[in-house]
């Protein structure tokens, strides 16, 4: 269903909108290994833009479990590599079940402000426990490009960059999770600029 739903996406993007560009892949990690991508997150499209820019590369993505309340939405997104984690109160599966797709050798998707927002927002500490714990990269990426369907249809192109891969050796788990997540923003913003 995700390579499916990926191919039907991108074609969509294609017909309808003004298709996607991605811009210095070659950031990402050439390896068999697991690892976290974190992206800005303006709307439900900058997702989708980011399974198809990290093709062939399957993405597992975090998101809130209120997507998965009914039967048929908690079937969609669980087939789309998708899986619940709870925003307010978040227990031992919010680290558990990335770290466990990680060992694996799969790629996590996280959105670390944590909401769709066209505003700066605290980045969440998840993306950097959950890397600091699985001793992996982060891949930092940004979006550009239209916040609804409106917009795709306008033809507005979209644009993902990757940013280099953030090595978290250096850091320590417990003092150093500000200063990292100061570093995403940081190169959120540049990448964002390099996107303008």
């Amino acid at each position: 269903m995700y390579t499916f739903g990926r191919v039907v996406m991108k074609a969509f993007l294609l017909i309808f909108g003004g298709g996607i560009k991605v811009l210095q892949r070659d950031r990402l990690p050439n390896i068999h290994n697991g690892y976290i991508v974190v992206c800005t997150h303006r709307t439900w499209i900058d997702v989708v833009a980011l399974g198809i820019a990290m093709k062939p590369t399957s993405l597992y993505y975090m998101a809130k479990k209120e997507l998965f309340q009914t039967k048929l939405t908690n079937w969609l997104f669980s087939s789309l590599h998708a899986f619940p984690v709870d925003r307010k109160n978040p227990g031992p599966s919010t680290l558990k079940i990335p770290q466990r797709l990680i060992k694996q050798g799969k790629v996590v998707g996280i959105f670390p402000s944590g909401t769709r927002s066209t505003e700066n927002v605290g980045l969440k500490r998840g993306a950097f426990v959950i890397a600091k714990r699985a001793g992996v990269p982060i891949i930092p990426a940004a979006y550009k490009g239209p916040n609804s369907l409106f917009g795709i249809f306008k033809r507005e192109k979209i644009k993902v960059i990757f940013g280099d891969p953030i090595d978290l050796s250096d850091y320590d788990a417990k003092e150093d999770s500000e200063i990292a997540l100061q570093k995403i923003q940081t190169i959120f913003s540049q990448l964002e600029k390099e996107l303008n």
